[in-house]
């Protein structure tokens, strides 16, 4: 399917938490189409970070949407929780809950936007028969956890593999890459299929991170322009 832009998402995991209100308004004048957090519970991944509390707090900063994505066991849990904290998005991992369409149901019942997340490890195939009921198909690009991590180039089937069944199944679901995104590998994951490119260090990490979302800009029109043509070209074969 062809697409008029790709989602550039800014994961402040990597960013000055000490003035997480400065860093919002700045990513809302840079034009980000949503803002990425990280919820984990020291449990499903080894690290802790945002609750409710703080992405209440944080919400009143910014006007793009919130993806908040749930590092977290159990997750069926607590939607209700981020979903009033002010969460547009909510992505669960599909390891996480063994009560997946549910969890989904409970999403778009609270109001938001739902999303599958899969672990390097976890195969594409493991979110087929929810494609249709989610918005967001993120796939992780390091192990889940910490910031920094390189890319696992191996991921980038598992892009494909993404894209090409949801195009087959004729879903306008959203294919996401989060993790070990920079300049370079988010050139490939958007010719691979990505949908939305997830960075923190390649932003947060830069001399000027405005620059460096408008640097991923340029390079995601191009890498779209391009898959579209090819997309085009298959169709017109």
């Amino acid at each position: 399917m062809q697409r008029k832009n790709v989602l550039i998402s800014p994961s402040i995991l990597d960013s000055d938490l000490s003035d997480i209100g400065g860093t919002l308004r700045r990513l809302d004048l840079a034009g980000v189409d949503r803002i990425h957090l990280d919820v984990m519970d020291g449990h499903f991944v080894r690290n802790l970070s945002l609750g409710p509390h703080s992405i209440h707090s944080a919400r009143r900063h910014a006007k793009a949407p919130f993806e908040t994505h749930l590092m977290i066991s159990n997750p069926e849990k607590y939607i209700r929780e981020f979903a009033d904290a002010g969460s547009d998005i909510i992505i669960v991992h599909s390891e996480a809950s063994h009560k997946l369409e549910s969890t989904i149901r409970s999403i778009r019942r609270y109001g938001a936007m739902a999303g599958i997340a899969l672990k390097p490890g976890t195969k594409v195939e493991a979110a087929r028969k929810y494609l249709g009921k989610i918005d967001t198909l993120l796939i992780m690009g390091v192990h889940p956890g910490f910031g920094g991590q390189k890319f696992i180039s191996g991921s980038l089937v598992k892009i494909k593999k993404a894209r090409d069944m949801i195009d087959e199944l004729g879903f306008k679901t959203v294919v996401a890459v989060d993790g070990g995104m920079n300049a370079y590998t988010a050139r490939l994951a958007i010719a691979a299929g990505a949908d939305e490119i997830v960075a923190g260090s390649a932003i947060f990490k830069s001399n000027n991170p405005v620059k460096s979302i408008a640097r991923l800009r340029k390079i995601a029109d191009h890498e779209l322009q391009v898959r579209n043509l090819s997309f085009r070209d298959r169709r017109i074969l």
